[in-house]
């Protein structure tokens, strides 16, 4: 049997000890595992983007990952807490025609996601019909840093409609629904999605009329990030006939951005909570029309690009998500650690030792007047002392005892 001296054996497992340990450093520096808890800013209670957020957060808890969700004013808020070092917000949602790259360079995009329509509520009795004639009126259009907001108040404003002449009220969400129930406010302007709880309680509200506008072609023209969209009658209720008649609306797409240094195996995973939620059809978009894999305002992030053109990676179509990452890392470790000791062993001394045949070593060391074997077997049956004392003397020390 091939013995090895605990000397040897000892170096061995040193050097596999020292070499696993200086992998797991350099990876856990250079690749660190993905963070169990992120944040995401949302916008105002009963939002759009709190209505996604809330679905993202149960499709993440599947795959233990915690999604803290912060309640914020929109998207400019979210743009800023984004850009903020210290901020502890990873993602965020933005709407379209707000801002770019050029003023928010450290964030990545991971598509646009949805349209956003903005739907124009006022109370049932108001016979208004167009933007034009909102003068004296008191508008909700969203809080100051919202993106309704900013987009609103351009389009109050091409219609003719200013603070001058008209009253903006900063009020979004519930906070506007409550106001235009207390007639403090006359018309509420919302940017939302139909499945939202507040827009369908409003569709569903007979105190309540959804304007349809006219000219929307126009104001797409004028301000190319908006778009048109048509809500059918009937759609939200047929037997009740509701919305009694075709709706115009204008709208535009929202996209979730998120930090550049977000660990890329929880870009992944949000690419897939974006897929699932709004990768389905609803009245306004086909099946598999969001996320997009282009933004023509943010640069994308290359690992949520690549899970939109080829799936899941092979070890997360068949594992866990933390099994699939431990995976992972594990597979790292060992191909750094046998990168590290194969040059170690490859100027080690080679050595064979046999139990019946005696002992005999090779190394590279070529002083002395014989050659380099050494140990019993190689030793004359009939040599002297003094022939042994010169073979102890100048060969190498035997590998094995």
């Amino acid at each position: 049997m091939p013995r090895m001296s605990r000397r040897h054996l000892f170096a061995i497992v040193a050097a596999v000890l020292c070499a696993v340990t200086a992998a797991w450093l350099a990876l856990d520096h250079f690749v660190p595992a993905p963070p169990k808890r992120i944040t995401i800013a949302a916008g105002s209670k009963g939002g759009a983007y709190e209505f996604y957020a809330h679905k993202y957060r149960d499709i993440l808890a599947r795959h233990h990952i915690t999604l803290d969700i912060r309640t914020t004013e929109g998207t400019i808020e979210n743009l800023k807490l984004l850009e903020g070092p210290a901020s502890g917000v990873d993602a965020g949602f933005v709407q379209g025609g707000v801002s770019n790259s050029n003023h928010a360079p450290s964030v990545e995009s991971l598509g646009r996601i949805n349209y956003l329509a903005f739907f124009v509520f006022c109370r049932a009795g108001d016979p208004f019909a167009d933007l034009t004639e909102l003068k004296g009126k008191r508008i909700a259009i969203g809080p100051a840093s919202s993106g309704t907001n900013a987009v609103a108040t351009k389009i109050l404003r091409t219609n003719g409609i200013t603070p001058q002449n008209a009253t903006f009220l900063p009020l979004g969400g519930r906070a506007a629904v409550d106001a235009l129930d207390a007639g403090k406010a006359d018309v509420l302007i919302m940017g939302s999605v139909l499945e939202t709880p507040l827009i369908e309680n409003l569709l569903r509200d007979p105190g309540v009329r959804l304007v349809s506008l006219p000219r929307v072609k126009a104001l797409t023209r004028k301000f190319p990030v908006l778009t048109r969209l048509e809500l059918p009658s009937g759609v939200i209720d047929l037997e009740r006939n509701i919305p009694a008649g075709d709706v115009t609306l204008i709208g535009t797409t929202s996209s979730l951005l998120v930090r550049g240094d977000l660990h890329p195996e929880i870009i992944g995973l949000l690419a897939r909570a974006l897929v699932e939620v709004n990768g389905e059809p609803g009245v306004f978009q086909q099946f598999g029309e969001f996320p997009t894999q282009t933004d023509p305002e943010y640069p994308m992030a290359e690992s949520a690009r690549d899970f939109y053109k080829n799936g899941p990676t092979f070890l997360h179509r068949y594992l866990p998500f933390w099994l699939a990452n431990y995976a992972r890392r594990a597979l790292a470790i060992m191909v750094t650690a046998v990168a590290i000791l194969v040059p170690v062993f490859s100027y080690a001394p080679s050595c064979t030792c046999g139990s019946s045949a005696g002992a005999s070593c090779s190394s590279t060391v070529s002083s002395g007047p014989s050659s380099t074997d050494c140990g019993p077997a190689s030793r004359p049956r009939n040599s002297t002392p003094a022939s042994a004392t010169w073979i102890k003397s100048t060969a190498p020390r035997p590998c094995c005892p």
